[in-house]
Order: C-alpha cells, then structure tokens, then sequence
C-alpha cells in the first residue's frame, strides 16, 4: 500500500502558518509528499525545501486571481497537488492542520482495512478547532466537528468549493470513520497577524479590493470576541507543534464583539447538542457515512 501526503500553502511564514509541523506530523507514514507551493513572497519556498526528506515533491504555482472567489483558489491549487499523488490513498493537510503521532500507526491500519473495499472512497478525521490559545477549543454548532482528509487515488475525487472537503462527479463521496484527530490551528495567532491571515481568507474568497473594504488597517489586533463556546483542552499536542506552543507569548482578551458562536441563538443550540442532545442538530455533511 502506498501513501501521498498533499497540501498547498503560499505566504506561511508571514501568515504564521505551521506548514512545516503540518507535513512533518504525517511524513513518517507517507511514501511522498506533495506541496503545491504558491508564489509566496516571504520566502515559504525556501523553507519547504529545506525540509530535509526526500518524501518531498514541490509543485511551484502561481495563483490564479481570476479564482478569487468563494475560495475557487484553494481547490485549484488542492487539486493540483492532489493531481501529483501516486499512492493508493492521498492524505491531505491544509497548512494549519497537524495530525498526532499517537493516531499514525492507527491510520495505516485503517487504511490496509479498507484498502481492498471499494464502498470507501475516503477516511472521515474528527476535528479540534484551537481558538485563541493552545489550551481551548470550540465546541459551538457553528464549528464542523468532521470533515474527509484521505481520498481513495484514481477514482476522478475533487476538491470541492474552497477546499474544506471532497467530491466525486459532484457527488458526496463514500466514508467511514478514520479514527484519528485533525488539530487545527488556524485561529491560534498572534493578533495581528490573525488580522493579516483573515485579509488573506477574505481576499481568495471576495477578491482583493473586498478583503481590503473589509479590513483595511493590516496592523490593528484582532478582535477575539466573547470567548464563548469554548471548552479547556487538557490533553497533549502532537509532538511536532512543541517549538511553536512554547514560543507562545500572546495575550488574548475578550470583547463585546460578538462572533457568531458568540451569538444567542447559537449557544442556545450548542448547549442542546453537548448538554442534552449529543448530537448536532440538522449538521451539513459533505460526505455519505457509511455504517460501522
């Protein structure tokens, strides 16, 4: 069985993304790994090839402006990463997601279970959404709890809208549970430069002069919010994000801002389903679970 690891990535150390910790947390179990690296201008490169593994296949890029919309951007450059693997499966990371040593091997067991069956297009990873600090997540309604990051090569699987899952023919694809955790990091910043990472999401999805409009001062802290719907999270961090917590330096208070899990009605909601409940209500799927 052959594995490829995938991602894309542009600007990263500007935008203080842990791109390298990303790659370096699934390469053990990867025969390769592919990076469609875009034209950064803070030397994000440079610093993927100083990776030292020969695992690595860089795919320079240039990003299609014409793309920035609705996040067509990150699916373009997804897929031609995704496009590169030779492996059975195809593991991908967004340049802020990091995966545990502790659910590796589990993985590669995962992956051998299904191998041969060909009802599962893809492996369904559970999410910890990091927001504001190392040591609490988001467990709101309004934050996926789910999503597919290991697709079955050769069967035509796409990246779908901006990039946050997969599809066949535009069809959700068939997947079961992968047993293991994405930790996502994407709202841990230093302030400012979460400013400078929301001007840059902004801009693949409303364009430039939009992203501008709705942040025009680059070098104003970010606004955190309420710091609701957050729970303490009291277990370890894959080893690879070591340097990086501790480098931690940062403080983050709350607002009257509201976000949107900030709101009422949302936690309302969210108490149902982790108090009462158990289960999201009315959750979007972007996939087909199949039993067991």
């Amino acid at each position: 069985m052959r594995i490829s690891g995938f991602t894309f990535v542009r600007n990263a150390i500007d935008l203080y993304y842990p791109v390298v910790e990303s790659i370096t947390s699934i390469l053990p179990i990867c025969d390769e790994f592919v990076i469609a690296a875009g034209d950064s201008t803070d030397g994000t490169t440079e610093l993927l090839r100083s990776i030292d593994s020969p695992k690595i296949r860089i795919i320079e890029t240039v990003w299609d402006r014409s793309q920035f919309n609705k996040g067509a951007s990150n699916a373009q450059q997804t897929n031609l990463a995704l496009d590169a693997c030779t492996g059975d499966w195809c593991f991908y990371l967004q340049a802020d997601e990091v995966v545990h040593e502790e659910d590796l091997e589990p993985l590669v067991e995962r992956m051998l279970t299904y191998r041969d069956d060909p009802r599962v297009e893809g492996l369904l990873f559970e999410y910890l959404h990091f927001f504001a600090d190392y040591d609490h997540v988001q467990a709101s309604h309004s934050w996926y709890r789910r999503e597919v990051r290991i697709v079955r090569n050769g069967l035509g699987i796409r990246s779908w809208k901006s990039a946050q899952g997969f599809r066949r023919a535009g069809a959700k694809i068939r997947v079961a549970h992968a047993n293991a955790r994405i930790f996502h990091y994407g709202w841990v910043r230093p302030p400012v430069l979460m400013t400078r990472k929301t001007r840059a999401l902004a801009t693949v999805h409303h364009g430039e002069e939009g992203a501008r409009a709705a942040s025009p001062d680059l070098n104003r802290p970010f606004d955190f919010g309420m710091l609701r719907g957050r729970r303490p999270y009291d277990g370890t961090h894959p080893a690879v994000m070591a340097e990086r917590i501790a480098d931690y330096d940062w403080a983050v208070h709350p607002s009257n801002n509201p976000h949107k899990h900030d709101r009422p009605a949302q936690r309302v909601l969210s108490f149902v389903e982790n108090r009462i409940a158990g289960f999201r209500l009315g959750e979007h799927r972007n996939y087909v679970l199949l039993p067991g």
